[in-house]
């Protein structure tokens, strides 16, 4: 079963690992991670926003910068 929250990535990414340190800090629930580089449909969406955190129950998504504070917001947020 896929968890609540996926974070798309792209590989050799710097802001993407920032990004999972970022996840760490705020203590996010477990979530999966999708690379964008291996589908056409992801890289034409994310190509240029990964990295990206979204709610897969309601579809938000939280664009990268963020920071702990804006993370745990973001999850705490229902719609």
């Amino acid at each position: 079963m896929p968890t609540r929250f996926v974070l798309y990535q792209r590989d050799y990414c710097h802001l993407c690992d920032q990004a999972l340190a970022v996840m760490a800090q705020a203590r996010a629930p477990d979530f999966d991670s999708h690379w964008v580089d291996d589908d056409p449909g992801l890289e034409a969406r994310y190509g240029t926003r990964v990295p990206v955190l979204q709610d897969r129950h309601d579809g938000r998504e939280l664009d990268w910068p963020f920071d702990a504070d804006a993370v745990c917001r973001f999850i705490a947020t229902e719609r």
